[in-house]
Formats: C-alpha cells, sequence, structure tokens
C-alpha cells in the first residue's frame, strides 16, 4: 500500500507545469498550443488501433545511438512498456517521460523494460535522453511507421509550427522529413508473448498522459 501511495502522479505534476508554461510562454503562443490541444481532443477522442488481448506488431528500430533494436528480441528479456511521444520539443512529453522514469526500478522489479518510441531523429531521440537523465531506450520511429500501427497519427497544424518558429523552435529540424506527422500519445504494456495487456491513452489531448499508477498495475 505504502507503495502505490509513494509512485509519482503526473496530473499533479501537470498541475505545476501548466502553471510555469504560463509564466514562461507569451500568451499568444500559449493560446495557439492550448486551442491545438482542445481540437485534437475533439477530433481524436479514442486513438489506439490496437486493443488489449492484440497481438503487437513486431517492428525494429534505431536507438539514440543508432543501434537496431526489435520488439521481438526485448520480449526475450521480459514484458515491454511501449511509449509513443511527439518530441523532445514538446513539454508534456518531457515531463511524462521523466515522471516515467521515476517508476523505472519498479518497472525493472517486475521484469519488464521501458522502450519510448517517437518520429524523432536518433540525434533529437539523444538530446531527449540526455536532456531527461532516461535510463531506458528512446527509439527513432522515421515516418511514424510503427506508430501509426498502434496509435493515430495526424499532421501538426500549422499555427502550432508558426508559434514554435515564433519561440524559436524549428520544428522539422527534429525530424527526418517535412510530414509534419506526429501520434497521438499512447502507452502499452505487451506480455512476453507478445500480446497486449494494456493499451491506454487520453486520446487527443496531449496534455493529458496515462498515469504511472496505470502501467504498474498492468505488470502486476
Amino acid at each position: 500500500m505504502q507503495q502505490v501511495i509513494d509512485l509519482p502522479n503526473y496530473a499533479q505534476n501537470l498541475q505545476q507545469l501548466v502553471a510555469d508554461l504560463k509564466g514562461m510562454l507569451p500568451a499568444p503562443q500559449l493560446s495557439v498550443f492550448n486551442n491545438d490541444a482542445a481540437a485534437l481532443a475533439r477530433s481524436y477522442p479514442e486513438p489506439l488501433k490496437l486493443r488489449v488481448g492484440d497481438k503487437a506488431p513486431a517492428f525494429t528500430l534505431p536507438d539514440a545511438a543508432g543501434v537496431s533494436r526489435s520488439l521481438r528480441d526485448t520480449l526475450r528479456q521480459g514484458p515491454v512498456v511501449l511509449v509513443f511521444y511527439r518530441g523532445v520539443w514538446c513539454p508534456y512529453c518531457n515531463l511524462q517521460l521523466k515522471t516515467y522514469q521515476q517508476i523505472l526500478p519498479q518497472i525493472r522489479a517486475a521484469g519488464a523494460q521501458l522502450v519510448a518510441v517517437s518520429p524523432m531523429t536518433p540525434d533529437s531521440s539523444n538530446a531527449m535522453g540526455e536532456t531527461n537523465g532516461l535510463q531506458f531506450a528512446v527509439l527513432s520511429d522515421a515516418g511514424n511507421q510503427v506508430a501509426r500501427q498502434y496509435t493515430t497519427v495526424f499532421r501538426n497544424p500549422e499555427a502550432s509550427i508558426k508559434a514554435m518558429q515564433e519561440l524559436g523552435y524549428d520544428f522539422f529540424a527534429f525530424y527526418g522529413d517535412k510530414s509534419a506527422e506526429l501520434p497521438v500519445p499512447a502507452v502499452f504494456v505487451i506480455g512476453r508473448d507478445g500480446v497486449i495487456t494494456l493499451a491506454r491513452s487520453e486520446g487527443g489531448d496531449y496534455r493529458e498522459r496515462v498515469e504511472p499508477a496505470e502501467i504498474l498495475d498492468a505488470l502486476g
């Protein structure tokens, strides 16, 4: 019981992040991002392509060092917690992965591994890992070829890309193409037999993310 009480809580940390962003970002750009999140919530309330009991599609992707990693080989070592996120520029992605980093000992104690996937290049993925002190694999899914098998992929609106540019961020510099496509954030727990035991997304509103407790409950 004490372990559950002490688990990090994304929703609580999100409240602080939202307050911080209000003080850090100009109101016009912040409004664009918040309107984008609200619109995506309406457009993609149920973004998942797979459900509990489905067989997880196999894949092989490069990690931040460019080394190929396959789901099949990773599953030989135990269950996999598979996380799809947007990019290092997304403050909510950073908060999510830092929060999951805090439960990495419990994930490993359950015999599982944590793997995060985004369409960013390996160099950008490496920056994600270094910035947040991540100690788990961060893979690059060029063109969202894997992501679109698991969750919905959409084009980042021009208004959001422009707002990023106004803040000094070149959105396209993080990726290997100009598609501007991003995955709706999602989390899957895949058993050693390749069968999905948890399939969760909070929908298109990328500010909301799956809580650590749900992941650990699925690992049982």
